[in-house]
């Protein structure tokens, strides 16, 4: 599903703290990196790297069919190492480049460093890119997206080494409660006064949502599940994932209220304003200011900007009341996956964790009416899927409940099933995403259907079919690509869904020892780190050309606007999007300026409806955000681990 972030545009605080914005807002002199190169004939390569025995592929743009033209691959002392001819044209990209051709790389498994040369009417060199080990490929790669969460954390314990991050929202720590906002059918104002009805309560901590300091459940639940199973894979992240991972999980902690069953939702306001237009409400998206300047603020009950820095909460339900399936299902995800990994060696802890997962997921609303609850306003993060959040919750529920022998195992085990056949009947089949979590659900369920348990009302065959039918849908759109990507490049979440695609097909391999999908899954890897029309990784720090200018406040008004030194190194961004939708990009008067701001040197590759951006206003392209990053994270934990160490040994 999109997720739309909407901001009101070039408005200040007037009670933010104007010596920090001032030490920030200076623009930076130094010249923009036309790195994606000018029109001509180009090379897209996987800027990371491939891993050996895996098929390599790249792409040549050129004006015309070039058909069989020659090309070369160098290693790192200039020494020719193989040499190949372009295959057929997989299509056109947009007016300049009418051809683009597939180089297969596949016989180099040489680990090293390499370029690709093109010779003939059009010449052309590639960015360098390895060939190594997937755990040496992937290691920082992994490590850096640890260090994204570590940038986005909220509260006291925040890591000054990352983007001189400093403790923040402190007011967190006791919060009012208010009554679930009401907006306008356009979902762009309150249509009245926020209602207090409890607290205080203690929200710090946790992960800031994306670019801006909201907190979501929504988003951290799925981040914190995410970052939970990558643990759960493989120990590529360290005692540092590890951390990150238990760091999301005390937040949601804080969230859920066990003693009086209460679920919290979200932590400050991303619309405010009222019906009237007078701007009573100030909220998060009205201001561009480091997240410590919140706590500066000097404000009374009824100023504009009390919200901002004694940030509302609003709960999913009343205490005690059923909560959104989508919410219970997935909240209950993170703590049973935690009582997984406890078991062993903590268990009471364990048991701590299974009983809330079980309480959370007690609550659901299984028939739920009108709009799921996910974000205030729900345009935010709009979704319409909960039965695949209910499978999974009742799967890692019982997968939890077989580690610490507790008898509703099995229970959770029919559940699961249920759930899973509601879904597969469901009007909404999804792919991997913030929005759909089927294929996680799934995965584990086949597993514990294929291990000799009694038989559910969803068959494991029916489960494979599904995961089938997420990566046909990819796959189809891929072969219709020119860079054979499975994602929509004109909607929100393109490069999220590749990373999802990409696990997807990781984790059909484990469940059935079928490798169909392996080259789609490197292919859509590939696509998110170089191998597309505009030559740009969407990581920030991987690879050579990636976003510099995010849309994210602390990384622009703290970090380093060039591409090195302190950077948002792991963050993952939206990637391309419809062309259309960059009409409209955000400005403050307190944004630093980037040297990519200076035109835009990726223009010249937009095509197909759709537009790629690297300017800090371009929400629409290079937002980085908790969800798309764990995505990944989980994807590339899955690619360092051997397909075959998770699949079932009595397939049928």
């Amino acid at each position: 599903m999109p997720k739309i972030r909407t901001r009101t545009v070039g408005i200040t605080a007037a009670g933010v703290a104007t010596a920090v914005l001032a030490v920030y807002c200076v623009q930076s002199s130094q010249g923009a990196t036309p790195a994606a190169g000018s029109p001509g004939a180009v090379v897209r390569v996987d800027q990371v790297g491939y891993t050996p025995g895996e098929a390599k592929h790249a792409y040549l743009m050129t004006s015309a069919s070039v058909s069989s033209t020659s090309f070369r691959v160098r290693d790192a002392s200039g020494k020719e190492v193989l040499t190949g001819r372009t295959g057929p044209s997989t299509g056109g990209w947009n007016n300049t480049y009418h051809s683009v051709h597939t180089l297969d790389l596949s016989r180099l498994t040489t680990p090293g460093t390499y370029r690709v040369e093109v010779s003939g009417p059009d010449t052309a060199t590639s960015p360098p890119f390895r060939v190594a080990p997937a755990d040496e490929l992937f290691g920082k790669l992994i490590q850096d997206n640890v260090r994204f969460f570590q940038a986005q954390r909220d509260g006291a314990d925040v890591d000054s080494t990352v983007l001189k991050r400093k403790p923040s929202h402190l007011a967190d720590r006791e919060a009012t409660v208010y009554d679930t906002p009401a907006y306008d059918s356009e979902e762009k104002q309150l249509l009245a006064p926020l209602k207090p009805v409890g607290g205080p309560v203690d929200v710090s901590g946790g992960w800031s949502d994306a670019g801006d300091f909201l907190k979501f459940t929504h988003t951290a639940s799925y981040s914190t599940a995410s970052l939970l199973l990558a643990q759960r894979t493989t120990s590529a992240g360290g005692e540092k994932l590890a951390a990150e991972a238990r760091h999301g999980l005390d937040w949601l902690d804080k969230m859920w209220d066990d003693s009086s069953r209460t679920l919290y939702v979200q932590v400050g306001l991303g619309k405010g304003d009222t019906e009237d237009g007078s701007g009573k409400i100030r909220s998060d998206h009205d201001v561009w200011r480091l997240p410590e300047a919140d706590d500066a603020l000097q404000v009374e009950p009824g100023d504009p900007d009390y919200t901002i820095k004694h940030r509302p909460v609003f709960r999913a339900a009343p205490p005690g009341e059923p909560i959104s399936p989508n919410l219970a299902g997935r909240v209950a995800v993170a703590f049973a996956l935690a009582a997984q990994l406890d078991a062993a060696d903590h268990p009471d802890r364990a048991r701590e964790e299974l009983e809330k997962a079980s309480h959370i997921y007690a609550l659901a609303d299984t028939t739920p009416h009108g709009e799921l609850v996910t974000a205030f306003p729900h345009g935010f993060y709009p979704e319409e899927s909960w039965q695949d959040d209910m499978e999974f919750g009742a799967t890692e529920l019982a997968l939890a409940g077989q580690a610490l022998d507790d008898s509703r195992a099995d229970q959770w085990i029919q559940q699961a099933g249920h759930w899973a056949k509601e879904y597969l009947g469901s009007d909404y089949l999804g792919t991997l995403g913030l929005g759909d979590v089927s294929a996680l659900a799934h995965a584990d369920l086949a597993k514990l259907l294929g291990s000799g348990t009694s038989s559910t009302e969803v068959s494991r065959d029916e489960l494979v079919a599904d995961l089938k039918r997420q990566l046909n849908d990819g796959s189809i759109r891929a072969h219709r690509d020119p860079f054979r990507a499975g994602a929509v490049y004109t909607d929100y979440d393109s490069v999220p869904h590749s990373f999802g695609l990409s696990a997807t097909a990781q984790l059909y391999h484990r469940v059935t020892g079928d490798s169909r999908y392996d080259a789609f899954a490197t292919r859509q890897r590939n696509w998110t780190l170089g191998a597309n029309a505009w030559g740009s990784s969407f990581v920030i720090g991987a690879g050579t050309t990636f976003p510099h200018c995010p849309e994210h406040q602390a990384a622009n008004l703290a970090g380093s606007l060039t591409g090195e030194g302190d950077i948002l190194a792991g963050g993952v961004v939206n990637g391309p999007n419809a062309a259309a939708k960059l009409k409209d990009l955000n400005s403050f008067p307190t944004m630093r300026k980037c040297p990519t701001t200076q035109g835009n040197p990726f223009a010249p590759f937009d095509g197909h409806g759709s537009g790629y951006m690297d300017h800090v206003g371009a929400w629409q392209t290079v937002e980085p955000a908790d969800d798309f990053t764990a995505t990944a994270l989980l994807s590339l934990t899955l690619s360092t681990t051997p397909k075959d160490t998770e699949s079932e040994a009595d397939q049928p």
